[in-house]
């Protein structure tokens, strides 16, 4: 690798399966210079002629999104779904609280819902089934009104979702109109409650929207931008039911964009979007649908795929993903005996619009039971929810911050840059660190220049209160002091034009190293350098070879072909490297223990006589024969210092089966499994085969004096949240 130098819990097991590892590993790195999604509550049918109705329905039925649902019908009446040909596409059962909802239809016009009792026959009126691309008119968003406080958006498919209007401190809509952005989150978002209050004073007020939606509810405000909180349907006081990131989902983010953009109170005509981690993500899904009055987003800490969070290397991560997914079901149960507390609250207090919204509740999806069931990638289960598909149709400005090394969505997430390439206004920033730090100095002035440049249209301008609240901030966080937050640039500018201009002028690519490293503070948000690049993988880097050679070492020259074995046992290491205490603080107590003996392979390469920086994908290359026909396998990237530390860098995964790769995005650096059923294929026992092991995403530098480490072993035991189930 080229150098540049810097400025400055046990596993469930099975028989244990030993492999025989052929030495021609090869470590590439760059260094810088359908089958149906299944239906809830119906049954799919073979289509034959549905029986005809001889009454009127006293039931509502309605098309949404490629789905149709039925309430207010008696519980347990057997329903069927005919289209306009008058043919059986589906048939089910209404809950207990006389709702049905079926999902993956073809759009079209004339669908009916008919009740069977006997020899009566209720029919519904017909409706359509929509396309996303079926958007109302712009009367239809005109028409609704937003007030300060708690609101309920009527969606296309008559959905009604939870929004809170929160202003800047101690205004009113009468001073307006404000710069606005939306915060979209299934998260308790939208309860209408003091968010600053809460997070200076906490007291467990349900009504306080969670602290994960702070940028929404609290930043923004701070900086004098309105805030549109925007609850998820199927979660919280929102109707609907969840379905997490469906299309639904996305029609009801568009719809939010131009109600909210609607509104006289609304600066220009046209909103932004902002949020981190679950409110980032659902940024991706709503840009790449393309409503016309959004202005730009931020997302922060993000993921590319809902498959590479739930099966990293085709291996079911029941860390945290299953963990994540299993609260989201959790928080859309009915309240007010169930769901998220702020529902309890707002239906004890008379609202009865939250409580209507829990009619469809018991229709939510169990996504986390989904995809255990279907652990290979679906495209009809997993297209619609992968942000790098949408990524590629975001027309608007994009300011994407993230961790290379984030505990939970992953440092997959960089596979969205080259999706945003033919997008001209794109900055992507990429941490060393963790979850949270997109939040941090180094990219906070920054975060505030871009709202002020393509939301509110304006030249960007002194915020006193980034600096001051910053610091109780990251304080608060990390429990560290944080480096210092960087003044706004482009106060002085004559005009917008020139402002934008000179933001233009930044790197599309901005790689913050070294992040926590500040001496003085060891822990605390802040790198100490940077890398910059106008593209990913950077143009100016290079590729660079490593070898396994005998004896356990690494090098750069291609050794003599030998054999090494060994038995790949999870129990040989605790599930996760942080079994317990915080990720995000100043110095978390990590349990890391390295694999020795048989149960997995350590390679050393020589001491490094430079500093060696890596910005980029890689992946180890195996020659593999196994005794068994599947095996799951977990490469390391480490930093062995002259003191004998040894530093975590990056992890790569893959279950041997799902080793076929995409050729058309696979590149001599970066494979990329396609996942798919179809593609998987058992190994042959004793038989050398050759696969390849995407490394998440590096940014790393090591240090001359220090040593490489390429670890191989049976998953666990390097992520502080990921567990993933291997035998």
């Amino acid at each position: 690798m080229p150098a540049m130098r810097s400025p400055g819990g046990t596993a469930m097991s099975r028989a244990v399966r030993p492999l025989a590892l052929v030495v021609a590993l090869t470590l590439l790195l760059t260094a810088c210079t359908s089958d149906p999604e299944p239906t809830a509550g119906a049954d799919s049918t073979q289509a034959s002629q549905a029986p005809e109705a001889t009454a009127a329905a006293t039931f509502t039925a309605r098309g949404s999104v490629e789905q149709a649902y039925v309430t207010d019908a008696q519980p347990g009446q057997q329903l069927i779904l005919a289209d306009a040909d008058g043919r059986q596409v589906a048939a089910g059962t209404a809950d207990d609280y006389g709702s049905l909802v079926v999902r993956d239809l073809a759009p079209g016009e004339g669908y009916t819902f008919r009740a069977v009792d006997g020899d009566n026959v209720a029919g519904s009126e017909p409706f359509p089934v929509l396309a996303l691309e079926d958007t109302p008119p712009q009367d239809f968003y005109d028409q609704q009104d937003l007030e300060a406080g708690l609101n309920y958006l009527t969606m296309r498919d008559g959905t009604s979702i939870a929004a809170t209007v929160r202003l800047p401190q101690d205004k009113t809509l009468a001073d307006g109109p404000f710069p606005t952005v939306i915060e979209y989150s299934g998260y308790a978002v939208a309860p209408p409650g003091d968010a600053l209050a809460a997070m200076t004073n906490p007291t467990g007020d349900p009504l306080a929207p969670a602290s994960s939606t702070a940028v929404g509810s609290v930043v923004a405000p701070l900086l004098g931008y309105a805030t549109v909180s925007l609850q998820m349907r199927g979660s919280g006081c929102s109707g609907g039911a969840m379905g997490l990131f469906d299309l639904p989902t996305t029609a009801d983010g568009y719809d939010a964009v131009e109600i909210v953009a609607a509104e006289p109170w609304v600066r220009g005509g046209k909103v932004g979007m902002v949020g981190i981690s679950f409110s980032g993500i659902s940024q991706l899904f709503v840009a790449g649908s393309r409503p016309p009055h959004l202005a730009a987003v931020a997302p922060l800490s993000v993921t590319d795929d809902l498959y590479s969070i739930g099966f990293p290397g085709g291996i079911y991560n029941n860390g945290f993903a299953a963990n994540w997914l299993s609260e989201r079901v959790s928080d859309a149960q009915p309240g007010p005996d169930g769901g998220q507390p702020w529902v309890k609250a707002m239906i004890d207090q008379g609202d009865e619009q939250c409580l209507e919204n829990q009619t469809l509740r018991l229709q939510t999806q169990d996504i986390d039971q989904l995809l255990r069931d279907e652990p290979t990638r679906s495209p009809a289960l997993y297209d619609d929810r992968s942000t790098s598909a949408w990524a590629s149709q975001i027309d608007v400005p994009v300011f994407l911050v993230g961790a290379a090394q984030d505990e939970q969505t992953g440092g997959q997430w960089m596979a969205l840059v080259p999706e945003l390439a033919d997008n001209p206004d794109v900055w992507v920033t990429v941490i060393n660190g963790a979850h949270v730090d997109p939040l941090g100095p180094a990219t906070i002035s920054r975060w505030v220049e871009f709202l002020d440049l393509f939301v509110a249209d304006q030249v960007p301008q002194d915020r006193p209160a980034v600096t001051g609240f910053g610091g109780l901030l990251y304080l608060q966080v990390a429990g560290a002091a944080a480096a210092p937050v960087p003044a706004i640039r482009f106060t002085d500018a004559t005009d917008l034009d020139s402002a934008r201009e000179a933001f233009r002028a930044d790197p599309r690519i901005r790689v913050l190293m070294d992040n926590g490293g500040d001496p003085a503070s060891p822990g605390s948000l802040g790198p100490r350098w940077e890398v910059t690049a106008e593209d990913w993988p950077a143009a100016t880097a290079t590729a660079t070879t490593w070898y396994l050679g005998p004896d356990g070492t690494l090098t750069s020259d291609v050794p003599a072909e030998s054999t090494v074995s060994f038995a790949p046992d999870p129990a040989a290491r605790p599930r996760t490297s942080l079994p317990a205490g915080d990720p995000w603080a100043a110095l978390p107590p990590y349990e890391w223990a390295p694999v020795t003996g048989e149960d997995g392979l350590g390679f050393l390469s020589p001491t490094l006589a430079t500093d060696t920086v890596v910005v980029g994908p890689g992946s180890v290359d195996l020659s593999l024969a196994s005794s068994a026909t599947d095996t799951d396998l977990q490469v390391t990237l480490t930093e062995v210092r002259p003191d004998g530390q040894e530093v975590y860098v990056q992890s790569g995964f893959l279950r041997a089966s799902a080793r076929a790769l995409d050729a058309q995005r696979s590149t001599p650096l970066h494979p990329v499994p396609t996942y798919t059923a179809e593609d998987r294929a058992p190994l042959t026992p004793g038989e050398v085969t050759s696969l390849r092991i995407p490394l998440l995403p590096v940014t790393h530098a090591f240090r001359a004096g220090s040593r490489i480490r390429i670890t191989v072993t049976a998953p666990g035991g390097d992520r502080p949240a990921w567990q993933l189930d291997t035998p």
